[in-house]
């Protein structure tokens, strides 16, 4: 919150214009309730969770499903059913449907002859499309380093450094974050690293949670060009590269930091 006010005093980020604009004279008087703006909110989550869902439960055996993967244990629901509801879960379908119902529910709210649903979509493709192709040229970056190996390589030094195993821990995900992008990919990859040392240390269950939440805060260090996520907030707050790395970078910076150190907190005095 503080480094938000200060954000707020130093950057002078306009509120940017996603989808465009729509004349006044577009609108009903009538606008849509709570119920229908949040029903088309939470319509995609809830779809991409029914894909999540019975993926899990056809994978752990409370769905019927039969075995397509030997070698990765990877099952395949039987009832057609289950098959198109985790179709209709996926990404692109799900968002697609919510497209759709966004028009016909909250499309009510145009004036009747249809111009202004037009033109909010005609004008949303721009600024939709650029945030994309910006946000997918970042992670291709990104993927490019974590192909290269430099992420090993970093992992493998920070892990023999002999620093205590919390730390080591928080700064081989540090160093994979930087190096590659991806949290995702510094999360696991740290995990994986620190595990035969976690093992072996016999930490309790808080010390093995407190060793994950470091992981953690050390996977959201830093973000930058080779993140996709600095250039989705880059490009949809209209910042440039620099005011990006000033305001994004630091601020995510600021939550690796407090994370680790009320992490060590809890490890040092409770696990």
């Amino acid at each position: 919150m503080l480094w938000g006010r200060a954000c707020a005093k130093r950057f002078n980020v306009e509120m940017p214009k996603f989808f465009g604009t729509v004349d006044d004279s577009d609108l009903s008087q009538e606008l849509p309730s709570m119920g229908k703006v949040l029903s088309c909110l939470v319509l995609p989550a809830l779809l991409i969770f029914l894909n999540t869902g019975l993926n899990a439960l056809v994978q752990s055996g409370v769905i019927a499903g039969t075995v397509t993967d030997q070698a990765k244990n990877v099952r395949t629901a039987d009832s057609p059913w289950v098959v198109a509801l985790i179709q209709l879960g996926q990404t692109p379908i799900a968002l697609l449907i919510s497209v759709l119902v966004a028009m016909v529910v909250l499309g009510r709210h145009i004036r009747s002859d249809k111009t202004g649903i037009e033109k909010i979509m005609d004008s949303s493709l721009g600024p939709v499309c650029s945030v994309i192709l910006v946000t997918g040229a970042g992670g291709m970056f990104g993927g490019i380093l974590r192909a290269s190996g430099i992420g090993d390589a970093l992992a493998d030094v920070m892990r023999d450094l002999g620093v205590p195993l919390l730390l080591a821990t928080y700064l081989v995900a540090v160093a994979l974050r930087i190096a590659q992008g991806s949290a995702t990919v510094a999360l696991i990859t740290s995990i994986s690293l620190m595990a035969p040392a976690v093992a072996a240390a016999s930490l309790s269950q808080l010390g093995v949670a407190c060793i994950v939440l470091a992981a953690s805060a050390g996977s959201v260090m830093a973000s930058h060009v080779n993140d996709s996520g600095f250039w989705l907030v880059g490009r949809l707050l209209g910042m440039d590269v620099k005011t990006t790395l000033r305001a994004w970078t630091v601020q995510q910076t600021i939550e690796s930091l407090m994370g680790f150190a009320l992490v060590s907190v809890v490890y040092v005095v409770f696990a």
